[in-house]
């Protein structure tokens, strides 16, 4: 999996949202939050195609989180990235 081409991460104020360029960001009605986990695992989906073992394996680095917890973590962000529709 990726993140589309035109979304960018931005901190504004300490809070974490994810901007698009261009067309895509003139519907300001799906604005996108993420919480400091969520974009800590945007970070590494950015750089490279991702899979869920590599957000899971930072999860568990950074947070020292059990596997489970961080598959459903990562289950559930990336279902909701593939529902607002930017990673393909």
């Amino acid at each position: 999996m990726k993140i589309k081409e035109g979304f960018e991460l931005r901190e504004i104020c300490g809070e974490y949202i994810v901007v698009a360029h261009g067309d895509r960001n003139i519907d300001f009605s799906n604005v996108i939050c993420l919480n400091e986990s969520s974009a800590l695992m945007w970070k590494t989906a950015v750089t490279k195609d991702f899979t869920h073992e590599d957000l899971c394996a930072v999860l568990m680095d950074t947070y020292e989180v059990e596997e489970d917890i961080a598959k459903n973590d990562v289950a559930r962000i990336v279902e909701e990235w593939k529902n607002m529709g930017i990673i393909e």
